[in-house]
């Protein structure tokens, strides 16, 4: 599926492309830098899915004929350059954090070294990839964060498409969802699926109360050994429906003992009121063990205040608001030339946040142990790599960091009381993968490990304290001198 994606591209990608291509800089050495700028919903950080999709991307680059490119670069002057990208296969480095992992603003993602074509025309299907699935990702540690209860993806048909429908799922899963209900997610990414009933199956036993207890038991019957939650809102939620399940339940022989789980499922209504007297109701007939499933437009706050009220609820189906990251659907990943030729280069602007570091970068998390709460993560620096930081925190001497933004501000790292990892590693070299892959479990534990990393109030869903990002002084003196330089440059100027 993701093979035609390295063509799903902009025009301007080629059209760049050609002038590189015919100026003699096609060959340039260039870095880029895929990154985003602010979080969603007030939040400082993001969670890291799709580079498995972009390193199969990037592989399945080239193998067109000329007469595809043809269709969107025709005429005779885009001759040669269509014959060119016909030939052409990425034959760089990309770097990337691994999927699963905590990013905060600014810190480079994921990192093209290559020709600078090959490099150009990567990068609106890259953004393409990255801004769908952070955006899931990041919404779906939102949702689950909000309780300690499973959340399961149940997103599909309001997803923007069969393909965001099936690797947001993957996307929720890896930021702490328990399941998907795509069967394609399940197939592909070998994590299984997980479903209930629709409120169409009760009613094509007849729109009466006795029709809802037919399609309880009917479910019963033909999914023996599998979990058993039946859907008990179609008519009167209290009245008859949680009546007609614990009538099937027993009828059937379905109790505390039946080893698969089983349970029922709300759909509407007041689900804190309702889910205490169906738990009520379900302990006086004698299935404490039956769990309550809640749906209906849920998100990460409608958690927290069904919790708050004190609800009976064992687990959530969350749709929407994580396939669409309703609140905040569209994610903010840019790609950025901030090198050529081993030359830095960087963007200005007027408005500070769009300033970008240059250079060839790599970010170190660094981290401390403690008696009580274990490893935390103290500061992230991201670095030109081989700079004076980069060499110190690689050798795990002793090191002062101080803030970008005031020097005032700056924290003094002891040799052997820190530890500092790398969070950008080599996934591609000279075009061909050179990381393992990993399954869909692996890459949410170890996101459910970082996550653990954090303080409890860098996990605040409101207001979260912002953890401790900067650069080095190596990388803020390049930045700051570009700068300057520009400004006295621009101050001059005059046609």
């Amino acid at each position: 599926m993701v093979k035609e994606i390295s063509y799903c591209s902009d025009k301007y990608q080629y059209t760049m492309g050609k002038s590189f291509y015919e100026c003699g800089k096609k060959d340039g050495k260039a870095v880029f830098n895929l990154f985003y700028r602010k979080a969603p919903e007030n939040n400082n950080w993001a969670v890291v899915s799709g580079t498995d999709e972009v390193i199969e991307m990037v592989e399945n680059l080239g193998g067109k004929p000329a007469e595809f490119f043809e269709k969107f670069l025709p005429g005779p002057a885009y001759a040669e350059f269509r014959e060119y990208l016909a030939s052409m296969k990425f034959t760089g480095n990309l770097y990337a954090m691994r999927e699963g992992e905590i990013v905060f603003p600014n810190q480079p993602i994921i990192i093209v070294e290559a020709p600078l074509i090959e490099a150009q025309v990567l990068e609106t299907p890259m953004l393409c990839i990255m801004n769908h699935q952070m955006a899931v990702a990041t919404k779906a540690s939102r949702v689950t964060r909000s309780t300690n209860r499973p959340v399961s993806e149940f997103g599909s048909r309001r997803a923007h498409g069969p393909w965001a429908a099936i690797y947001g799922g993957k996307a929720a899963i890896i930021a702490g969802c328990a399941n998907t209900s795509n069967v394609m997610t399940g197939s592909i990414f070998e994590c299984g699926s997980t479903g209930t009933m629709a409120h169409s199956y009760v009613t094509s036993f007849g729109c009466t109360v006795e029709g809802e207890h037919k399609a309880f038991d009917t479910y019963i019957k033909t999914h023996q050994g599998e979990p058993l939650i039946m859907l008990i809102d179609t008519y009167d939620t209290l009245r008859c429906g949680v009546l007609n399940a614990i009538r099937a339940f027993k009828e059937n022989g379905i109790d505390d003992t039946y080893p698969n789980g089983y349970g029922v499922r709300l759909d509407s209504g007041d689900l804190a009121y309702l889910s205490i007297e169906v738990r009520r109701i379900l302990d006086e007939n004698g299935l404490p063990g039956c769990k309550i499933f809640a749906t209906n437009s849920l998100d990460e706050y409608l958690i927290s205040d069904l919790e708050r009220q004190g609800a009976c609820i064992d687990s959530y189906g969350v749709g929407d608001a994580i396939a669409t990251s309703k609140a905040a659907p569209c994610f903010g990943n840019v790609y950025k030339l901030v090198q050529l030729d081993d030359v830095p280069v960087m963007k200005m602007s007027e408005d500070r946040i769009k300033v970008i570091n240059p250079g060839f970068q790599i970010t170190w998390r660094i981290s401390k142990q403690y008696e009580r709460e274990g490893e935390i993560f103290k500061v992230d620096v991201t670095c030109l790599r081989g700079d004076e930081t980069d060499q110190i925190l690689a050798a795990g001497e002793t090191i002062t960091l101080y803030d970008e933004f005031d020097r005032y501000k700056y924290k003094t790292l002891v040799k052997g009381e820190y530890s500092a990892k790398p969070l950008q590693v080599q996934v591609m070299k000279d075009g061909v993968r050179c990381v393992p892959v990993r399954t869909l479990e692996e890459k949410r534990a170890y996101y459910k490990d970082n996550l653990s990393h954090l303080s409890p109030s860098e996990k605040r869903l409101i207001n979260p304290h912002y953890y401790k990002v900067d650069i080095s002084d190596q990388l803020s003196q390049l930045k700051y001198g570009i700068m300057e330089r520009l400004a006295k440059e621009i101050k001059e100027f005059h046609i």
